[in-house]
């Protein structure tokens, strides 16, 4: 396998990586609204909370390995 298509290949790989953490981000807040309607602030909302920040992080830092694999491609091109 060359270079190029092993970037391509990872460069996909942190592309479905960015769907699930979005997708999980969306679950969460979901999680979290139904839960403050329902008037139950408890530990579960607390750690709810926490865990979107750590997905929010965890987005930006995919967002930031995406940009480096595509300047990499045209690198390599």
């Amino acid at each position: 396998m060359g270079k190029l298509d092993e970037v391509k290949e990872i460069l996909n790989t942190l592309r479905v990586m960015l769907s699930l953490i979005f997708g999980a981000i969306i679950l969460l807040v979901g999680a979290i609204v139904s839960r403050l309607e329902s008037n139950k602030f408890d530990m579960w909302t607390w750690i709810s909370i926490g865990g979107v920040f750590f997905l929010l992080i965890a987005l930006l830092s995919v967002f930031i390995m995406i940009s480096r694999r595509t300047k990499e491609i045209r690198e390599i091109e």
